[in-house]
């Protein structure tokens, strides 16, 4: 299994910047086996929103707003690498899919994001925040459920002879 846990650089900044960060987490990808369950997760600071035209095998119509342009970046990446946005593709209220609230409670947008490679997305039972948890951010905690097969296979061999 593969974990990747990232910041991404917000909307409003360098162009350039934001070309470095996607072409190094292009690049971090790549590296993973494709047979493996590839996670990848964190503040992409990219919001995806709620139409996914042209997008309808990495993500659902359950995302939050509108799409802006790390959403674009992101779900080009997400497309590129067969990558499910998770939370797009589970319906729940809107207080449920907000993971960024602003210190005057007026916006919220869904930013952070738990993706998983599209081979594995029926092990993603479902995806949501949780705002109760304390983790002193403006930033609600994500979560996943995932059914992962617990069955593992072990090989074994027998020390050679000499």
């Amino acid at each position: 299994m593969n974990i990747i846990q990232c910041y991404a650089p917000t909307n409003d900044s360098n162009d350039d910047i934001k070309d470095q960060f996607y072409e190094r987490l292009q690049s971090v990808i790549e590296k993973c086996p494709r047979k493996d369950h590839t996670i990848l997760m964190g503040n992409l600071n990219a919001k995806v929103g709620i139409d996914n035209t042209g997008y309808e095998y990495i993500m659902g119509r359950y995302g939050l707003g509108e799409r802006n342009e790390n959403g674009e970046r992101f779900a080009n990446l997400c497309a590129f690498n067969k990558l499910v946005i998770g939370a797009t593709i589970f319906p729940h209220k809107r207080i449920h899919k907000a993971t960024w609230i602003s210190l005057d409670h007026t916006t919220k947008n869904q930013i952070d994001h738990i993706c998983i490679n599209k081979k594995y997305r029926r092990t993603m039972e479902d995806v949501r925040t949780r705002r109760g948890a304390d983790v002193a951010s403006d930033h609600h905690l994500v979560v996943a459920n995932l059914e992962l097969d617990s069955t593992t296979k072990v090989q074994y061999s027998l020390p050679s002879r000499y």
